[in-house]
């Protein structure tokens, strides 16, 4: 396990298009990430079984998996990779949802924005995403909730020890309990490779966001105004874990 971890760690940052896909050949000469990729409409070589990551995240797993299985637990993953259409989806049924309760089309949005990101902009685009819970315990259909990792919770044990282990395998909690933050809500599962998630962020972030979200076919579009896709970008976007930040 640590020569593999120890492979991880001095493998070269120019080495990830090897590694993962054509996909990501370079878009300029220095971006190493295509906008299509980015987004997700692109094809990246994915590993892992249950899962989808890119390589050196799915190895990162496998080592931080074992670790929990020494301690009577076993990581499940409850989404990993999405691509564009998959978010699309989500973001489609949960608007529509939304909208049958007589919202307005504004207020669907903004309620949508609260755990659900916009096609094209969602992490789980990247291949270095994970929702996690503990595999060891059987729970309901919809294990995704806070209050199963707090207080009495079925998780409460599995959220303690990621607090204190996941950071050995780059893994980083990405909506964080800082009433601080603003954008998506906290989430307790959700988790970032940061060796390939952070250098992604700072590129998408140096992209067109406006252009990106607006070229896309969705609903709610009418509200993506300049203004508000600013504010999306600074709180969503980069209203996470600090520690995710370039």
């Amino acid at each position: 396990m640590n020569s593999r971890r120890n492979f991880l760690k001095t493998s070269v940052f120019a080495g990830i298009a090897i590694i993962t896909t054509p996909s990501l050949a370079l878009s300029t000469s220095s971006n190493a990430y295509s906008d299509k990729y980015l987004i997700g409409k692109s094809t990246p070589k994915l590993y892992g079984k249950g899962y989808r990551l890119l390589w050196r995240a799915h190895e990162a797993f496998l080592d931080m998996d074992n670790a929990a299985r020494k301690n009577g637990m076993r990581i499940r993953v409850v989404s990993s990779y999405r691509s564009f259409n998959h978010q699309n989806l989500i973001w489609t049924r949960k608007y529509k949802r939304y909208r049958s309760r007589k919202l307005s089309s504004k207020t669907a949005v903004e309620y949508n924005i609260r755990y659900t990101a916009i096609p094209g902009s969602s992490r789980h685009h990247w291949g270095t995403e994970i929702d996690v819970v503990d595999g060891s315990i059987k729970t309901s259909r919809y294990p995704l909730s806070t209050k199963n990792f707090h207080g009495y919770g079925i998780y409460k044990n599995f959220r303690e020890w990621m607090d204190d282990n996941a950071h050995k395998y780059d893994f980083c909690r990405v909506y964080t309990n800082d009433h601080t933050r603003r954008g998506f809500k906290y989430e307790p599962w959700h988790y970032s490779f940061a060796e390939l998630a952070k250098p992604m962020l700072k590129e998408y972030t140096e992209r067109d966001v406006q252009s990106i979200l607006k070229d896309q076919e969705l609903l709610g579009k009418i509200n993506f105004t300049d203004t508000f896709i600013d504010q999306y970008t600074k709180d969503n976007i980069l209203g996470i874990n600090k520690s995710l930040l370039v």
